[in-house]
Protein backbone atom coordinates (compact mmCIF):
# COMPACT_ATOMS: atom_id res chain seq x y z
CA UNK A 1 0.00 0.00 0.00
CA UNK A 2 2.92 2.57 0.85
CA UNK A 3 4.33 2.01 -2.64
CA UNK A 4 1.30 2.53 -4.21
CA UNK A 5 0.62 6.10 -2.47
CA UNK A 6 4.23 7.03 -3.43
CA UNK A 7 3.59 6.44 -7.15
CA UNK A 8 0.62 8.30 -6.59
CA UNK A 9 2.40 11.31 -5.23
CA UNK A 10 3.78 12.34 -8.06
CA UNK A 11 1.16 13.97 -9.60
CA UNK A 12 0.41 15.45 -5.87
CA UNK A 13 -0.49 19.26 -6.93
CA UNK A 14 -0.74 18.78 -10.79
CA UNK A 15 -3.74 19.59 -12.83
CA UNK A 16 -6.27 17.14 -14.26
CA UNK A 17 -5.33 15.68 -17.81
CA UNK A 18 -1.39 15.62 -16.06
CA UNK A 19 0.33 12.99 -18.47
CA UNK A 20 2.28 11.14 -16.01
CA UNK A 21 3.13 7.60 -16.12
CA UNK A 22 2.02 5.96 -13.01
CA UNK A 23 2.97 2.33 -12.34
CA UNK A 24 5.88 0.24 -13.02
CA UNK A 25 7.78 0.36 -16.14
CA UNK A 26 7.28 -3.08 -17.64
CA UNK A 27 8.88 -2.54 -21.14
CA UNK A 28 12.02 -0.65 -22.40
CA UNK A 29 10.78 0.18 -25.67
CA UNK A 30 7.04 1.42 -27.37
CA UNK A 31 5.82 -0.57 -29.85
CA UNK A 32 3.09 0.04 -32.22
CA UNK A 33 1.71 -2.40 -34.60
CA UNK A 34 -1.38 -1.35 -37.25
CA UNK A 35 -4.31 -3.93 -38.75
CA UNK A 36 -6.50 -2.20 -41.50
CA UNK A 37 -8.62 -4.81 -42.87
CA UNK A 38 -11.48 -5.49 -44.97
CA UNK A 39 -13.88 -8.51 -45.81
CA UNK A 40 -11.58 -9.04 -48.64
CA UNK A 41 -7.86 -8.30 -47.32
CA UNK A 42 -6.01 -6.93 -44.50
CA UNK A 43 -2.57 -4.66 -43.92
CA UNK A 44 -0.44 -5.28 -41.27
CA UNK A 45 2.13 -2.53 -40.42
CA UNK A 46 4.33 -1.63 -37.76
CA UNK A 47 4.54 2.21 -37.10
CA UNK A 48 7.59 3.90 -36.49
CA UNK A 49 8.01 5.55 -32.79
CA UNK A 50 8.11 8.89 -34.42
CA UNK A 51 5.06 8.50 -36.85
CA UNK A 52 2.12 9.81 -36.63
CA UNK A 53 -0.86 7.71 -36.76
CA UNK A 54 -3.52 10.24 -38.47
CA UNK A 55 -3.52 7.74 -41.40
CA UNK A 56 -5.55 5.76 -39.94
CA UNK A 57 -8.21 7.73 -38.04
CA UNK A 58 -10.53 7.88 -42.03
CA UNK A 59 -9.34 4.79 -43.57
CA UNK A 60 -11.40 2.56 -45.39
CA UNK A 61 -12.17 -0.50 -43.57
CA UNK A 62 -11.65 -0.97 -39.46
CA UNK A 63 -8.32 -0.20 -37.83
CA UNK A 64 -6.75 -1.54 -35.04
CA UNK A 65 -3.75 -0.26 -33.79
CA UNK A 66 -1.92 -1.95 -30.85
CA UNK A 67 0.27 0.06 -28.72
CA UNK A 68 2.95 -2.07 -25.90
CA UNK A 69 4.65 0.25 -23.68
CA UNK A 70 2.51 2.91 -21.85
CA UNK A 71 5.21 4.38 -19.88
CA UNK A 72 6.13 7.12 -22.76
CA UNK A 73 3.27 9.51 -22.40
CA UNK A 74 4.26 11.24 -25.26
CA UNK A 75 3.53 8.53 -27.65
CA UNK A 76 -0.19 8.33 -25.29
CA UNK A 77 -0.07 11.76 -26.41
CA UNK A 78 0.29 11.53 -29.91
CA UNK A 79 -2.32 8.93 -30.54
CA UNK A 80 -4.70 11.20 -28.41
CA UNK A 81 -4.17 13.74 -30.20
CA UNK A 82 -4.93 12.25 -33.83
CA UNK A 83 -7.90 10.69 -32.40
CA UNK A 84 -9.36 13.68 -30.16
CA UNK A 85 -9.36 11.56 -26.74
CA UNK A 86 -10.53 13.29 -23.57
CA UNK A 87 -7.22 14.23 -21.50
CA UNK A 88 -8.61 12.53 -18.55
CA UNK A 89 -8.68 9.69 -20.70
CA UNK A 90 -4.98 9.72 -21.53
CA UNK A 91 -4.47 10.05 -17.69
CA UNK A 92 -6.12 7.13 -16.55
CA UNK A 93 -3.86 5.42 -20.08
CA UNK A 94 -0.85 6.45 -18.38
CA UNK A 95 -2.16 5.07 -14.55
CA UNK A 96 -2.00 1.56 -14.45
CA UNK A 97 -3.38 1.38 -11.26
CA UNK A 98 -7.04 1.45 -12.30
CA UNK A 99 -10.12 -0.62 -11.77
CA UNK A 100 -11.94 -2.09 -14.71
CA UNK A 101 -14.72 0.30 -15.71
CA UNK A 102 -16.14 2.07 -18.84
CA UNK A 103 -16.50 5.50 -20.06
CA UNK A 104 -19.03 6.79 -22.62
CA UNK A 105 -17.44 9.53 -24.52
CA UNK A 106 -19.87 9.88 -27.63
CA UNK A 107 -17.77 9.18 -30.17
CA UNK A 108 -15.76 6.59 -28.48
CA UNK A 109 -15.80 4.11 -25.55
CA UNK A 110 -13.09 3.55 -23.33
CA UNK A 111 -12.82 0.34 -21.72
CA UNK A 112 -10.26 -0.41 -18.73
CA UNK A 113 -9.39 -4.41 -18.16
CA UNK A 114 -6.97 -6.20 -16.52
CA UNK A 115 -5.34 -8.72 -18.38
CA UNK A 116 -3.98 -12.09 -16.46
CA UNK A 117 -1.29 -14.60 -16.54
CA UNK A 118 1.27 -17.19 -14.72
CA UNK A 119 4.35 -14.94 -13.93
CA UNK A 120 7.45 -17.32 -14.74
CA UNK A 121 7.50 -20.78 -13.25
CA UNK A 122 3.63 -20.42 -12.44
CA UNK A 123 4.73 -19.33 -9.05
CA UNK A 124 2.28 -16.11 -8.71
CA UNK A 125 -0.27 -14.26 -11.16
CA UNK A 126 0.74 -11.13 -13.03
CA UNK A 127 -1.80 -8.47 -14.02
CA UNK A 128 -1.22 -5.67 -16.88
CA UNK A 129 -3.43 -3.01 -17.62
CA UNK A 130 -5.16 -2.96 -21.02
CA UNK A 131 -6.94 -0.13 -22.42
CA UNK A 132 -9.58 -0.35 -25.15
CA UNK A 133 -10.46 2.62 -27.44
CA UNK A 134 -13.80 1.62 -29.48
CA UNK A 135 -14.67 4.62 -32.00
CA UNK A 136 -16.80 3.65 -35.18
CA UNK A 137 -14.30 2.32 -37.18
CA UNK A 138 -11.05 2.07 -35.18
CA UNK A 139 -9.61 -0.10 -32.03
CA UNK A 140 -6.88 1.30 -30.18
CA UNK A 141 -5.87 -1.19 -27.27
CA UNK A 142 -2.65 0.16 -24.77
CA UNK A 143 -0.64 -2.39 -23.26
CA UNK A 144 2.17 -2.43 -20.80
CA UNK A 145 4.33 -4.50 -21.85
CA UNK A 146 4.13 -7.22 -25.10
CA UNK A 147 5.49 -10.52 -23.41
CA UNK A 148 1.96 -12.22 -22.31
CA UNK A 149 0.07 -10.57 -24.93
CA UNK A 150 -3.00 -13.09 -25.28
CA UNK A 151 -4.33 -11.06 -28.33
CA UNK A 152 -1.84 -13.46 -31.33
CA UNK A 153 -4.91 -15.59 -32.00
CA UNK A 154 -7.23 -12.42 -33.22
CA UNK A 155 -4.17 -11.67 -35.66
CA UNK A 156 -3.79 -14.93 -36.89
CA UNK A 157 -7.89 -15.27 -37.48
CA UNK A 158 -7.46 -11.27 -39.25
CA UNK A 159 -4.31 -12.47 -41.46
CA UNK A 160 -6.13 -15.80 -42.51
CA UNK A 161 -9.67 -13.96 -42.39
CA UNK A 162 -11.18 -17.28 -40.61
CA UNK A 163 -14.65 -16.81 -38.95
CA UNK A 164 -16.67 -13.31 -39.22
CA UNK A 165 -14.17 -10.96 -37.79
CA UNK A 166 -13.20 -9.52 -40.94
CA UNK A 167 -16.84 -9.34 -41.94
CA UNK A 168 -17.58 -7.47 -38.79
CA UNK A 169 -16.99 -3.97 -37.10
CA UNK A 170 -15.23 -2.68 -34.62
CA UNK A 171 -17.57 -3.37 -31.87
CA UNK A 172 -17.23 -6.91 -33.28
CA UNK A 173 -13.06 -6.61 -32.57
CA UNK A 174 -13.30 -5.34 -29.27
CA UNK A 175 -15.66 -7.70 -27.98
CA UNK A 176 -13.12 -10.46 -29.66
CA UNK A 177 -10.54 -8.60 -27.36
CA UNK A 178 -11.64 -8.75 -24.23
CA UNK A 179 -12.90 -12.01 -25.31
CA UNK A 180 -9.68 -13.44 -24.92
CA UNK A 181 -8.56 -11.51 -22.04
CA UNK A 182 -11.71 -13.19 -19.97
CA UNK A 183 -10.97 -16.60 -21.62
CA UNK A 184 -7.41 -16.85 -20.17
CA UNK A 185 -8.94 -16.16 -16.77
CA UNK A 186 -10.15 -19.37 -16.87
CA UNK A 187 -6.40 -21.05 -17.96
CA UNK A 188 -4.82 -19.21 -14.88
CA UNK A 189 -7.67 -19.77 -12.71
CA UNK A 190 -6.86 -23.59 -13.61
CA UNK A 191 -3.57 -23.24 -12.78
CA UNK A 192 -4.28 -21.91 -9.11
CA UNK A 193 -7.41 -24.50 -8.53
CA UNK A 194 -4.45 -27.29 -8.94
CA UNK A 195 -2.68 -25.48 -6.07
CA UNK A 196 -5.53 -25.17 -4.09
CA UNK A 197 -6.20 -29.21 -4.80
CA UNK A 198 -2.41 -29.52 -3.76
CA UNK A 199 -2.57 -27.98 -0.59
CA UNK A 200 -6.12 -29.27 0.64
CA UNK A 201 -4.07 -32.96 -0.03
CA UNK A 202 -0.78 -31.72 1.79
CA UNK A 203 -3.17 -30.60 4.59
CA UNK A 204 -5.29 -33.45 4.74
CA UNK A 205 -2.13 -35.65 5.06
CA UNK A 206 0.10 -33.27 7.44
CA UNK A 207 -0.36 -29.74 8.59
CA UNK A 208 2.66 -27.49 8.45
CA UNK A 209 3.73 -23.97 8.95
CA UNK A 210 4.87 -24.02 5.33
CA UNK A 211 1.66 -25.36 4.16
CA UNK A 212 -0.62 -22.28 5.59
CA UNK A 213 2.02 -19.58 4.25
CA UNK A 214 1.25 -21.12 1.07
CA UNK A 215 -2.57 -20.97 1.98
CA UNK A 216 -2.00 -17.43 3.16
CA UNK A 217 -0.35 -16.07 -0.18
CA UNK A 218 -2.96 -17.67 -2.17
CA UNK A 219 -5.45 -15.89 -0.36
CA UNK A 220 -3.61 -12.09 -0.83
CA UNK A 221 -3.70 -13.36 -4.67
CA UNK A 222 -7.36 -14.26 -4.61
CA UNK A 223 -7.94 -10.66 -2.91
CA UNK A 224 -5.92 -9.13 -5.97
CA UNK A 225 -7.90 -11.30 -8.33
CA UNK A 226 -11.56 -10.71 -7.22
CA UNK A 227 -10.29 -6.81 -7.39
CA UNK A 228 -9.30 -7.04 -10.90
CA UNK A 229 -12.64 -9.16 -11.78
CA UNK A 230 -15.34 -7.99 -9.57
CA UNK A 231 -15.98 -4.58 -11.62
CA UNK A 232 -15.72 -7.07 -14.77
CA UNK A 233 -19.77 -7.53 -15.04
CA UNK A 234 -20.96 -3.75 -14.68
CA UNK A 235 -18.07 -2.82 -17.41
CA UNK A 236 -19.67 -5.63 -19.86
CA UNK A 237 -23.42 -5.23 -18.25
CA UNK A 238 -23.39 -1.57 -19.86
CA UNK A 239 -22.25 -2.67 -23.26
CA UNK A 240 -24.78 -6.07 -23.58
CA UNK A 241 -27.35 -3.29 -22.85
CA UNK A 242 -26.79 -1.70 -26.25
CA UNK A 243 -27.12 1.85 -24.75
CA UNK A 244 -24.36 3.04 -27.19
CA UNK A 245 -24.55 3.76 -30.56
CA UNK A 246 -21.32 2.24 -31.26
CA UNK A 247 -22.54 -1.18 -30.46
CA UNK A 248 -24.26 -2.83 -33.21
CA UNK A 249 -27.14 -4.92 -32.47
CA UNK A 250 -26.02 -8.22 -34.16
CA UNK A 251 -23.37 -7.91 -31.59
CA UNK A 252 -25.35 -7.16 -28.28
CA UNK A 253 -25.54 -11.40 -28.24
CA UNK A 254 -21.38 -11.92 -28.06
CA UNK A 255 -21.63 -9.32 -25.26
CA UNK A 256 -24.13 -11.72 -23.49
CA UNK A 257 -21.43 -14.46 -24.01
CA UNK A 258 -18.73 -12.62 -22.11
CA UNK A 259 -21.18 -11.21 -19.17
CA UNK A 260 -21.33 -15.03 -18.59
CA UNK A 261 -18.27 -15.46 -18.82
CA UNK A 262 -17.43 -12.78 -16.62
CA UNK A 263 -20.00 -14.39 -13.76
CA UNK A 264 -18.54 -17.81 -14.14
CA UNK A 265 -15.50 -16.02 -13.29
CA UNK A 266 -16.86 -14.50 -9.97
CA UNK A 267 -18.23 -17.27 -9.13
CA UNK A 268 -14.98 -19.56 -9.39
CA UNK A 269 -13.10 -16.45 -7.35
CA UNK A 270 -15.72 -16.71 -4.61
CA UNK A 271 -15.19 -20.93 -4.89
CA UNK A 272 -12.00 -20.49 -4.36
CA UNK A 273 -11.97 -17.85 -1.15
CA UNK A 274 -14.50 -20.66 0.39
CA UNK A 275 -11.95 -23.53 -0.44
CA UNK A 276 -9.37 -21.74 0.86
CA UNK A 277 -11.25 -20.66 4.37
CA UNK A 278 -12.14 -24.39 4.97
CA UNK A 279 -8.72 -25.44 4.30
CA UNK A 280 -7.75 -22.84 7.47
CA UNK A 281 -10.35 -24.76 9.11
CA UNK A 282 -8.42 -27.83 8.59
CA UNK A 283 -5.29 -26.82 9.44
CA UNK A 284 -6.70 -25.47 12.59
CA UNK A 285 -8.69 -28.32 13.64
CA UNK A 286 -5.57 -30.93 12.36
CA UNK A 287 -3.29 -28.59 15.05
CA UNK A 288 -6.23 -28.77 17.72
CA UNK A 289 -6.37 -32.98 17.39
CA UNK A 290 -2.57 -33.32 17.38
CA UNK A 291 -2.56 -31.33 20.59
CA UNK A 292 -5.44 -33.53 21.88
CA UNK A 293 -3.31 -36.58 21.24
CA UNK A 294 -0.72 -34.82 23.02
CA UNK A 295 -2.38 -34.06 25.99
CA UNK A 296 -4.36 -37.39 26.19
CA UNK A 297 -0.60 -38.88 26.22
CA UNK A 298 0.56 -36.80 28.56
CA UNK A 299 -2.82 -36.75 31.04
CA UNK A 300 -2.60 -40.86 30.74
CA UNK A 301 1.61 -41.21 32.16
CA UNK A 302 0.64 -38.67 34.67
CA UNK A 303 -2.38 -40.51 35.64
CA UNK A 304 -0.36 -43.78 36.18
CA UNK A 305 2.83 -42.17 38.02
CA UNK A 306 0.30 -40.28 40.25
CA UNK A 307 -0.32 -43.46 42.61
CA UNK A 308 3.46 -44.47 42.19
CA UNK A 309 4.11 -41.61 43.38
CA UNK A 310 1.89 -41.76 46.40
CA UNK A 311 3.84 -45.15 47.02
CA UNK A 312 7.22 -43.81 46.82
CA UNK A 313 6.48 -41.14 48.84
CA UNK A 314 4.89 -42.75 52.05
CA UNK A 315 8.26 -44.62 52.18
CA UNK A 316 9.96 -41.79 51.75
CA UNK A 317 9.35 -40.14 54.60
CA UNK A 318 11.61 -40.07 57.75
CA UNK A 319 9.58 -41.24 60.46
CA UNK A 320 11.24 -43.66 63.22
CA UNK A 321 9.07 -46.74 62.90
CA UNK A 322 7.65 -48.13 59.84
CA UNK A 323 7.81 -51.66 59.69
CA UNK A 324 7.95 -52.35 55.92
CA UNK A 325 11.38 -50.56 55.95
CA UNK A 326 13.00 -53.19 57.37
CA UNK A 327 10.97 -56.52 56.18
CA UNK A 328 12.81 -58.70 53.87
CA UNK A 329 10.21 -58.70 51.14
CA UNK A 330 9.07 -55.22 51.18
CA UNK A 331 11.59 -53.46 48.11
CA UNK A 332 9.72 -56.73 45.91
CA UNK A 333 6.06 -56.14 47.59
CA UNK A 334 6.41 -52.76 46.44
CA UNK A 335 7.46 -52.56 42.98
CA UNK A 336 5.40 -56.05 42.28
CA UNK A 337 2.69 -53.68 43.63
CA UNK A 338 3.38 -50.87 41.64
CA UNK A 339 4.03 -53.29 38.66
CA UNK A 340 0.09 -54.04 38.85
CA UNK A 341 -1.21 -50.83 39.66
CA UNK A 342 0.54 -49.83 36.16
CA UNK A 343 -1.03 -52.82 34.21
CA UNK A 344 -4.44 -52.46 35.83
CA UNK A 345 -4.25 -48.47 34.68
CA UNK A 346 -3.53 -49.13 31.12
CA UNK A 347 -6.31 -51.98 30.69
CA UNK A 348 -8.23 -49.97 32.50
CA UNK A 349 -8.07 -47.10 30.22
CA UNK A 350 -7.68 -49.11 27.17
CA UNK A 351 -11.55 -50.28 27.87
CA UNK A 352 -12.44 -46.98 28.62
CA UNK A 353 -11.44 -46.49 24.86
CA UNK A 354 -9.13 -43.60 26.21
CA UNK A 355 -6.24 -44.09 23.94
Amino acid sequence: MSQLMKRRSKKAGLPPGSLIHIGERKSETVKITAFNFTEDGFEEKEIPYSTSCAEYKNKPGITWINVDGVHDADVVQKIGAVFDLHPLVLEDILNTDQRPKIEDHDDYLYVVLKMLYNGEHKKEIVAEQVSLILGKNYVISFQEKEVGDVFDPIRERIRAGKGTIRKMGADYLAYSLMDAIIDNYFAVFEKMGDKIEDLETEISAKTSSKTMQEVHRLKRELIFLRKSVWPLREVIGQLERGESPLIHRNTLVYFRDIYDHAVQTMDIIETFRDTLAELVNIYLSGNANRMNEIMKVLTVIGTIFLPLTFIVGIYGMNFGYMPELRWWWGYPAVMTGMGLLVLFMLAFFKKKKWF
